[in-house]
């Protein structure tokens, strides 16, 4: 036993590393497959720990339902809490409805309501982010924590260095956002380190009717296609 748990060498750490390029590319290419069948859709996020008596769950289901009847297809990490909601919300609407499963060691489990042909595993967070950025019209985030910040800002980076197009990307509960918002713009713009143009990128909204209203508003301007 002791011989199985040595450390590592710095070969062997390369030879690792080398084998899984493959397992990325296989992910990557699972997804890419599956996710370009599945036509225009709206990626939801919010927290894995919102119970269903919750009411941003309960505004998550209306939201993407409400999507959904537009005739947008819903995009969600497919576990439990705000995921599930989008995902529950799509079903009932009867619209196309896309589960993007991670493997966590306490939160992660799939919900019922992911379409059964539109199930993905992914093992690597970053592959899995591309297929959220790269199949999405827009980006519809509630109430959350460290990982749906970071799906924020990952999009609002690449929008605002060109390495995707703009689209819409709406902040649900103002309750929630508003105190991050000012300091963005407190803080962040007064230090130079952002422009004031970015951010009209991004909306505060409080009810599902407003989600579609931009949503619907900007692709009366815009070409609903991959985004890279």
């Amino acid at each position: 036993m002791r011989n199985e748990k040595h450390h590592k060498g710095w070969n062997e750490i390369k030879t690792n590393d080398s084998w899984a390029i493959f397992k990325i590319m296989g992910e990557f290419v699972n997804g890419f497959e599956k996710m370009s069948k599945i036509g225009p859709c709206v990626s939801i996020f919010g927290s894995a720990r919102t119970k269903d008596d919750n009411k941003y769950y309960q505004l998550a289901v209306n939201v993407s339902k409400k999507i959904a009847e537009a005739g947008y297809g819903i995009i969600t990490g497919g576990g439990p809490g705000i995921m599930e909601a989008g995902n529950r919300g799509a079903h009932l609407a009867g619209g196309t409805s896309v589960g993007l499963n991670i493997d966590l060691p306490f939160e992660q489990h799939d919900n019922p309501y992911i379409d059964e042909d539109k199930s993905l595993d992914f093992d690597y967070f970053f592959v899995r982010k591309v297929m959220f950025v790269k199949y999405s019209q827009g980006f519809v985030v509630m109430p959350g924590g460290f990982g749906t910040l970071d799906e924020l800002f990952e999009a609002i980076t690449l929008i605002q260095t060109n390495k995707i197009g703009k689209f819409p990307i709406i902040l649900v509960g103002s309750e929630f956002w508003t105190g991050l918002f000012d300091w963005i713009k407190n803080t962040m713009l007064s230090f130079g380190n952002i422009s004031a143009e970015d951010l009209d990128l991004i909306k505060i909204v409080d009810t599902e009717d407003e989600v579609v209203e931009i949503i619907d508003a900007f692709y009366k301007g815009h070409t609903l296609s991959p985004n890279f």
